[in-house]
């Protein structure tokens, strides 16, 4: 496999998961700028790799930097901007969750890159989950049909100093709270387990601790979905710690159940497949959001190197932007809103 030259935009908190990962992916990747705004911390993340330049603007550097690969790792309202420049500037691109703040934003990005002719790729890191790939192979091979219903409950915990930064907590920057930066993940599982198209959102955000953020720090809804299978969705970040995320999904023949990273299948016979997440092929992440950033990294450029559509596709991570900002609507709306 071809080296393939790569640029980080963004060097922040994630930025470190990234290094890990990279570092691991010696010979595969060959990181040879990175860009931030605060230009210490493009130093620093630089440092790491041998050649590496530090810039403090994007702009600079895919300006007079020649690479093959941008990663997009800045806050959620400069993807756009950034993955569209990137793009233009002839790089494939894999950014950060959420594709976008706005599907209408996202939907321009994916025209720029086929415009441009370049692959671009959204992180969701918990498809990567050893018993999340398992039970998608078995939607796929026909083995559970028919989801009835699926719930998912995160119980997190975010100190107010948390939403501190000049960008987290607020509506115009962020896009939301604990909807959009943390349950995208649970909510992007149970739709790529369910497969199917949502029909109706019925939702409700609030702030009820975290007084001192514009944005939601609790939701619950209930999503339909084509073929009748009910969504039970519950989402907070003021609880006492970060506790074990739950994930079910109920198939007519059987049941897929996640705590954190590791999964229980049942089949309608009632024997059960337990998959473990073990340690061998994970990043420097913390685990109660999911540690499998290499595992995508490196199915990512392979996919580069084979010349196959690279995963996760932004069309697919945009529809699960739609069904967050579906219930940021229904919430606004104060009523069911239908998907067409």
């Amino acid at each position: 496999m071809d080296v393939l030259k790569a640029g980080v935009i963004g060097c922040g908190r994630i930025s470190s998961v990234y290094l890990d990962a990279f570092q691991k992916m010696d010979g595969t990747v060959k990181v040879c700028c990175a860009a931030d705004k605060v230009l210490k911390r493009a130093e620093t993340f630089a440092g790491h790799f041998p050649g590496c330049t530090a810039y403090q603007s994007a702009e600079e550097m895919l300006l007079k930097k020649d690479v093959d690969v941008i990663h997009v790792l800045t806050p959620h309202f400069l993807h756009k901007e950034h993955v569209i420049k990137s793009l233009n500037a002839g790089n494939h691109v894999l950014t950060e969750k959420p594709i976008a703040i706005y599907p209408e934003d996202a939907r321009e990005m994916i025209r720029t890159a086929r415009e441009n002719h370049r692959q671009f790729g959204v992180i969701f890191q918990n498809r990567y989950i050893p018993g999340i790939r398992e039970a998608r192979r078995m939607v796929e091979a026909g083995e559970l049909v028919h989801p009835i219903g699926a719930f998912s409950n995160l119980n997190w915990f975010r100190p107010a100093s948390y939403y501190e930064c000049d960008w987290k907590g607020r509506w115009e920057t962020e896009g939301g709270g604990v909807v959009i930066d943390q349950a995208i993940h649970s909510i992007d599982m149970v739709r790529y387990l369910i497969d199917r198209p949502v029909e109706s959102i019925c939702a409700h955000i609030d702030r009820r601790v975290l007084t001192n953020i514009e944005v939601e720090d609790v939701a619950d809804a209930v999503i339909l979905f084509e073929g009748g299978a009910l969504y039970s969705f519950y989402a907070c970040n003021y609880y006492t710690y970060n506790a074990s995320i739950r994930i079910q999904v109920h198939f007519k023949n059987g049941k897929v159940t996640l705590t954190d990273n590791d999964a229980v299948i049942i089949e309608r016979d009632g024997e059960a497949t337990r998959v473990i997440d073990s340690d061998g092929n994970t990043d420097g992440g913390e685990s109660y959001w999911g540690k499998h950033h290499l595992t995508q990294l490196q199915d990512f450029y392979r996919c580069l190197a084979a010349g196959e559509p690279v995963p996760v596709n932004p069309e697919d991570a945009t529809r699960t932007l739609e069904v967050v900002q579906g219930i940021y609507e229904s919430s606004r709306a104060g009523k069911t809103i239908f998907f067409t």
